[in-house]
């Protein structure tokens, strides 16, 4: 498949109530192994790829690395690669714009982009993030899966779940509206509350699973349409090496 063929093939992936279940990978190596195990896409996560890069998550991996990573998973397997690209390495809707086309170029049909303030506190406002999700959606075309992460339950913010709920749902119609293809919301775990958000606005569900319960199939029950694991396959295979190391 062509990159064109990749991107349409994962967006396709994306069906409420019969989630994509992706492993998230940190290199070439892990994304081989899950590709050989059956998956249909691969997906970075950006704290286990900095992780095994040596540095911290949040942008500390220099864009440069984080494209380096991109371009070696791209070329090691053959079914679609998205990569989590934090907040794009950039602030104003132009340079976020300039860095996703370098990820397209590196060979991802897709990216993970948050709404979080990198290196700083908060969110964005909805209408900035909305902004830089329009000018990504304008420089890399439609054959580009933006899977726009709101924060909202990420954050810390004590506000009442009604609220959070309110504002996380505001800020999926508006990223949708801008342009992307799908709302990641790490941070919400309560199933009840998944099924609500899930129904109650129209882009493909993300959540992040990172243990046994909920399970796969009471997720694929609330309406989500992708299911993601975060740092937790990286932590479990440095634990794994760590006690096969033990002496």
């Amino acid at each position: 498949m062509n990159s064109t063929q990749k991107a349409a093939a994962f967006k396709a992936l994306h069906v409420k109530g019969t989630p994509l279940v992706l492993h998230n990978i940190w290199d070439a190596g892990s994304a081989r192994a899950v590709a050989d195990a059956g998956a249909k896409a691969i997906a970075t996560g950006s704290w286990a790829v900095a992780a095994a890069q040596g540095f911290a998550d949040g942008e500390a991996l220099p864009m440069a690395a984080s494209l380096r990573v991109a371009s070696e998973v791209a070329g090691a397997v053959d079914v679609p690669v998205s990569v989590d690209f934090e907040g794009g390495y950039a602030l104003t809707p132009t340079d976020v714009a300039v860095n996703a086309v370098l990820l397209r170029e590196a060979g991802a049909i897709g990216m993970n982009f948050e709404d979080r303030i990198v290196a700083g506190k908060g969110l964005h406002a909805l209408e900035d993030q909305a902004a830089r999700i329009a000018a990504i959606r304008a420089a890399v075309g439609p054959a580009f899966f933006i899977n726009a992460r709101t924060d909202v339950f990420f954050c810390g913010d004590t506000a009442p779940t009604a609220e959070l709920m309110a504002r996380a749902v505001a800020r999926a119609i508006a990223y949708g509206e801008a342009g992307a293809d799908g709302i990641f919301v790490p941070g919400l775990t309560d199933v009840g509350q998944i099924a609500q958000f899930c129904a109650a606005q129209d882009l493909p569900v993300n959540v992040m699973r990172m243990a046994d319960d909920p399970s796969i199939a009471t997720l694929a029950q609330a309406g989500v349409a992708r299911i993601s694991h975060g740092p937790a396959p990286y932590l479990a295979m440095m634990k794994a090496l760590g006690a096969a190391a033990a002496v």
